[in-house]
């Protein structure tokens, strides 16, 4: 029986749920978690808390998953009977405690205690030789500086059946992790090998080869192939220079520009990124940038450019300044060496502050080399065939083109990936979005939307009560079910285009802002269902 209190808890969740992302919906999510505690309610509090976990997410705040993440699992745990529906819940479960686990990586706000406490839960529900397991384990210890430890769980993680393919079931980021250990050790040729299946685009996800390209400048560099690496650099640095969530890798092409001999376009690089530094993904990337932006300007010194002033935007307390180079340097290297102090301090090692050091004592590795004023066909063909057209006035239709497309969503400032077959891909929220153009001229713009939530198969006829109902009141996409027999229902959307005269840029980037929001709208009415 649904009790008045109960009624009300459930809409106070559905009204945090439809509140903007940022403190005041997560502080509304853990105030209706806590009321549902007392009053013995724990469906909606399990429901709250799973929505604060996605708005941590969501928000870049992983390091407080903890809490939340643990208390999902007690109470799934004392109340079985809420999996009984929901039996994806499992796979939410364990993909949560994962990230909680990883969270300890990217900050020392997070103990080594719980990580572990976590990490062994995960361990208990998977099997101890569970692929996740063994690469939380490697990661977690050479982390700490444990090179021994890492390298067994390394083996296991490498060996293990499921080992390509982590708890969020992606298959293209265990070898570019992989390569980031071995090069971390010292072992350039195998890091490349572990991402030779990645470039080749035998394994792949929206991340790459971008993160992949990343993954082998410095083996590349070091392995005497700096031609690679700077055609490399070039293309990845495309859609990582606009990516929040690529911020973590903004060191290694500031690495690159330093140890390639490519410094001023290291120190261009640097300003461009600087605003990040003061609101970036977790700790460990503001580490490990501002050690790589030490580095550069170290170098750069050195090299006589000490006098180049770069703008630096105010934060806080901080005022809006243009900081010569040499400075810059010195307050860079203060970060780095305060947050590797602090990551020690937790950890019980010296492990961060010596390879944040050994960092520093980099010098150039090779001649410089051009850098490509585009990819080079023999190594990333051209998706499109031949070069497409140039990009026509604003308001002058022109044959629909992958220039077109991509020269959009760069004005949107969209990241996004394209594929060997000329499909564009990227990820907004919830939704996974393909644009592909079809036709015998290629004149039909065509764009899928995927939710990243699947609904177990036995709600079938739940998920096509919702398609129907989107059906019936939105315009955009178009929404149906896909089985694709793993025990999941896929919900997914598309929205075709015929621009056979021809399509405006500015008409085209309308035609995606709509297509984006309405899928983004789509995706997470999905995630919102119960």
């Amino acid at each position: 029986m649904t009790t008045s209190r109960d009624q009300r808890l459930a809409d106070a969740l559905a009204d945090a749920r439809d509140l903007p992302d940022g403190a005041a919906r997560c502080a509304e999510l853990e105030r209706i978690a806590a009321q549902a505690d007392a009053t013995g309610d724990p469906g909606t509090a399990l429901a709250a808390r799973l929505a604060l976990v996605e708005a941590y997410l969501h928000g870049g705040q992983r390091w407080r998953l903890l809490d939340p993440v643990r208390r999902v699992v007690d109470t799934l745990d004392r109340t079985p009977g809420l999996r009984a529906d929901r039996p994806e819940l499992a796979d939410t479960l364990h993909r949560h405690q994962r990230y909680a686990v990883e969270a300890f990586l990217g900050t020392p706000r997070v103990g080594l205690d719980q990580a572990r406490s976590l990490l062994a839960d995960l361990a208990d529900r998977l099997g101890p030789d569970a692929g996740p397991v063994a690469e939380l384990r490697c990661r977690i210890a050479d982390h700490l500086g444990d090179e021994p430890t890492a390298r067994r769980a390394y083996d296991r993680w490498r060996s293990a059946p499921d080992g390509s393919a982590p708890v969020d079931g992606c298959p293209g980021c265990a070898p570019a992790r992989r390569a980031e250990l071995r090069a971390g050790w010292g072992e350039h040729a195998e890091a490349l090998a572990e991402l030779r299946p990645v470039l080749a685009g035998e394994v792949g996800c929206t991340d790459q080869p971008e993160r992949a390209l990343v993954g082998a400048l410095l083996p590349w560099l070091r392995s005497g192939e700096p031609d690679r690496a700077a055609r490399a650099h070039v293309r990845a640095y495309r859609r990582h220079r606009r990516e929040r969530a690529a911020f973590p890798l903004l060191a290694a092409h500031l690495r690159f520009c330093a140890v390639g001999g490519h410094l001023d376009r290291g120190l261009d690089i640097l300003a461009e990124q600087l605003p990040r530094l003061d609101d970036p993904y977790d700790d460990l990337s503001a580490m490990e940038f501002a050690a790589a932006g030490a580095l550069l300007c170290g170098l750069a010194v050195d090299a006589g450019l000490g006098g180049r002033r770069l703008h630096r935007p105010g934060h806080g307390a901080r005022p809006a300044a243009e900081v010569d180079t040499a400075t810059l340097g010195a307050d860079l290297l203060a970060v780095a060496t305060e947050l590797a102090g602090s990551f020690d301090a937790r950890n019980g090692t010296g492990h961060q502050s010596g390879r944040i050091a050994s960092w520093l004592a980099e010098r150039p590795l090779a001649e410089v080399v051009p850098l490509p004023a585009g990819d080079a066909p023999d190594e990333w063909p051209d998706p499109a065939g031949p070069a497409d057209d140039p990009t026509p006035a604003e308001d002058e239709p022109a044959p629909l083109s992958l220039a077109l497309v991509t020269s959009a969503l760069d004005r949107r400032g969209d990241g996004y990936a394209v594929e060997p077959d000329g499909t564009v891909v990227g990820r907004w929220g919830e939704a996974v979005i393909q644009f592909r153009r079809l036709g015998r001229r290629g004149e039909v713009l065509h764009a899928r939307v995927v939710a990243t939530r699947r609904l177990a198969a036995g709600r079938l006829a739940e998920a096509y009560a919702f398609c129907n109902a989107w059906n019936h009141d939105r315009l955009l996409p178009k929404a149906y079910v896909h089985d694709p027999g793993d025990g999941t229902l896929v919900l997914a959307g598309d929205v075709t285009t015929d621009l056979a005269h021809g399509v405006a840029p500015t008409q085209l980037v309308v035609l995606l802002t709509a297509t984006v929001s309405t899928g983004v709208a789509y995706a997470e009415a999905v995630a919102a269902l119960p």
